[in-house]
């Protein structure tokens, strides 16, 4: 039982939380169109994956599992310890609900790009060009 934990843990711990594969499938159509982003700034409620300064907008690229979309991938839950994990996706939703408030209170724009999403790619290219008006 020891050794299946501690296989586990070593599987969570590699989870990466910036450098994301969806986010990087983000920047490079930003890059077509909207250069110039600055990645992770600290200084930026919520610590965006992608944020604008000047236009004061700020986009983040959500794994569905991790912050509780409504999609068959998010809507999944684990078999094995499944309370923590429901308590935990819980925490990221109304973590990343109040990141959202306070940039509003700040004047920002938020926009959130779901892993789901980036199956089509013209769509999430389409939003983005029109968040970025």
């Amino acid at each position: 039982m020891a050794e299946i934990a501690a296989k586990r843990s070593a599987i969570m711990r590699a989870v990466k939380g910036r450098d994301t594969a969806p986010e990087i499938a983000v920047r490079t159509m930003l890059r077509r169109f909207a250069p110039f982003y600055r990645l992770h700034r600290k200084d930026v409620p919520g610590n965006p994956d992608i944020a604008y300064i000047g236009r004061k907008r700020a986009i983040f690229v959500h794994g569905c599992f991790w912050h509780g979309h409504e999609c068959p991938r998010g809507a999944r839950s684990p078999k094995a310890n499944a309370d923590y994990w429901r308590a935990k996706i819980a925490r990221n939703v109304a973590r990343d609900a109040a990141h959202r408030e306070k940039l509003a209170a700040q004047g920002w724009r938020a926009l959130t790009v779901w892993e789901c999403e980036l199956k089509d790619k013209a769509g999430v290219e389409k939003k983005l060009r029109e968040f970025l008006e």
